[in-house]
């Protein structure tokens, strides 16, 4: 049982009307509090947030919901405030709020309030959905009572009450859910890596691994940590790290932890220099790439140390299959083989969608601007790409970057619909070629989300 604040009969205020603040809202009234909501966009309809809110609550609800500027006078008996993942803890209002010492939660803390049983939890820049959505496979054949939440699309909140004390709660959580953690304990959690990202919200390198690492907090030495020895990041915070430490290495030998070795594509277990051969990344998987044979060593790891038998964890992992939207296999149609990696929204998980690819692509990328540079993916084209189709806010900056880093003009197409873009991706794509959907940057601005994106994305190859 968390060690939980009681709210009963007490104002909540929620930062946000979206599906986390919609969900922490629920949770708050099946409990006895008094949430209000509150969404600065000016144009949302209170009628419309009160109808998603008791159409999820099952029935009316006696929240609050205020909508436009924010007033200091709606903290006003407020015991908590619960922040949407999307709104920075650093803008003015928020900034107020604390200057009131009115405590600030995410949906995650939140929902670790009222939860039971045990959390593992694994952030990273990339890897996270796999990893998150392999690791609750493994525990849902292991384990009666097991709930897959977080950043991976299923609020925490949602299911929080249902849980027993010998519930597995597996979470992805984001750099932007762990800045509002304070009581959140993982009894296993996971660093899968730290690349640049974000940076538009957390402004510097060290704010962003910082927000990562602290996701173990609240870990001591009874806990275990799963980190990536052949990231910097991860590498380094392992020396200072609360629990104990599990490496895994896609590169070298490892004395102690989990490792693969590229001469006979095999995983192995060490311990105390004993090796164990665990599976054939070629025969035993149905993921491609190097960043997935690091999402299911990390997987391994992860459930090995949550008690799971090994030969339970390696079944499991011979059963499952790409996430969807990350580097997905959707149909060959003419000779070329496509490629869905729309969730690729960094240039680092861009890099792994390449990485993957075994022969000429047409590259489709651009999106919205998070204030990335390119010239690290670019690099990693090395006469893979044969043609860059380019959308959106940052065709031009990548198509800069691209020429600077000596890929040839002429195979830099801009497109102006998202539509064009597909059209040209299939007249320049030959016999044997793949077409890629790997965007290097967010969906924002054509889409809501990477999802349809890449749902959109597909539909059109299918109709091909």
């Amino acid at each position: 049982m968390n060690e939980m604040i009681d709210l009963v009969g007490r104002k909540v205020l929620i930062i946000g009307a979206g599906k986390s603040g919609i969900g922490s809202a629920c949770l708050l009234e099946r409990n006895g509090a008094i949430p209000v909501i509150y969404d600065s966009n000016e144009n949302a309809i209170e009628a419309d947030i009160r109808s998603k809110l008791e159409s999820a609550l099952g029935k009316e609800s006696n929240a609050e919901i205020i909508t436009g500027v924010f007033k200091n006078e709606m903290t006003e008996g407020v015991a908590l405030t619960v922040l949407s993942p999307g709104v920075p803890t650093d803008i003015d209002f928020v900034m107020y709020i604390k200057s009131k010492n009115i405590p600030v939660w995410g949906e995650i803390e939140l929902a670790y309030n009222f939860a039971k049983g045990k959390v593992v939890a694994i952030t990273g820049t990339n890897g996270k959905t796999t990893t998150t959505s392999l690791v609750g496979q493994i525990m849902q054949e292991y384990y009666e009572s097991v709930y897959i939440v977080g950043n991976i699309g299923n609020p925490y909140t949602d299911v929080a009450i249902d849980m027993n004390e010998n519930t597995v709660s597996v979470a992805e959580i984001s750099s932007f859910q762990l800045e509002t953690i304070q009581n959140f304990h993982p009894v296993v959690s996971a660093i899968l890596n730290v690349t640049p990202d974000h940076l538009n919200r957390h402004h510097t390198m060290e704010n962003y691994a910082a927000a990562k690492e602290a996701i173990t907090m609240n870990q001591s030495k009874d806990d275990f940590c799963i980190l990536n020895y052949e990231n910097e990041y991860t590498k380094e915070f392992g020396e200072r790290c609360p629990a104990q430490v599990v490496y895994f290495s896609s590169v070298r030998k490892l004395e102690n932890g989990i490792y693969y070795n590229s001469e006979d594509e095999m995983i192995y277990l060490a311990e105390n220099g004993n090796d164990k051969a665990l599976l054939n990344v070629k025969t035993d998987m149905n993921l491609v790439g190097i960043c997935n044979i690091e999402n299911v060593m990390a997987a391994i790891g992860i459930s090995m140390k949550f008690g799971v038998p090994m030969e339970n964890i390696l079944a499991t992992i011979k059963r499952f299959v790409a996430v969807e939207h990350r580097i997905e296999y959707v149909a060959t149609k003419n000779g070329v083989m496509y490629y869905n990696d729309s969730k690729a929204t960094n240039t680092d998980a861009a890099i792994q969608g390449i990485k993957a690819m075994d022969r000429p692509t047409v590259l489709l990328a651009g999106g919205y601007d998070k204030g990335s540079e390119y010239d690290d993916w670019i690099n990693c084209f090395e006469g893979k790409v044969k043609k860059l189709i380019l959308i959106g806010q940052t065709r031009e900056k990548i198509a800069e970057s691209a020429v600077r880093c000596g890929f040839d003009e002429a195979d830099i197409i801009f497109a102006d619909t998202y539509k064009e873009a597909l059209d040209i991706c299939v007249r320049e794509a030959a016999n044997g070629d793949a077409v890629l959907l790997s965007p290097a940057c967010a969906s924002w601005g054509m889409f809501p989300n990477y999802e349809v994106r890449g749902k959109e994305f597909k539909e059109y190859v299918n109709s091909l």
